[in-house]
């Protein structure tokens, strides 16, 4: 009986409906901001968190709109939130990931995330994991999200 562990995210779009994503150092892959969370800690916190932890920016509870829970891979579900980008949010080269961990080759502690960008609906393929693009691509669709943000 394996436990499944469930990571907590933060799907973040921009204006024009592009979604954040962090590259993972020394990786090929990006990904949304997203990690587990510490014991007792409520989804949404763990979601912001990892957000201000990965890219610097600090959203505020209110901002948030639960997405609810998705299965993300066979070990792995996702608890995702989503929120519209503030204009000063908007730049990201004022993002810094504070979240350290022991690089492979050496033990030196290095960020977590070591680059950011913001990418379009069909564009999120050529950056982010299979799993990742799945998602976006079946169960929770980046366009739609940015209609019902824009509702909101």
């Amino acid at each position: 009986m394996s436990t499944r562990t469930i990571s907590c995210g933060v799907v973040l779009l921009d204006p024009d409906g592009r979604v954040l994503l962090a590259h993972a150092t020394e990786t090929s892959h990006w990904d949304i901001p997203k990690g587990q969370g510490e014991e007792g800690e409520a989804p949404h916190v763990t979601a912001l968190r990892e957000m201000e932890e990965e890219t610097g920016i600090a959203v505020d509870a209110a901002r948030l709109k639960d997405l609810g829970l998705f299965v993300y891979r066979r070990d792995k579900d996702l608890h995702l939130f989503a929120a519209r980008a503030l204009a000063d949010e908007l730049d990201l080269t004022r993002c810094t990931c504070t979240s350290m961990f022991p690089r492979r080759s050496d033990g030196t502690m290095i960020p977590e995330m070591d680059a950011f960008r913001w990418a379009a609906p069909d564009d999120v393929e050529h950056y982010a994991s299979r799993s990742l693009t799945r998602l976006f691509q079946t169960t929770l669709s980046l366009a739609e999200l940015h209609r019902v943000l824009d509702a909101a």
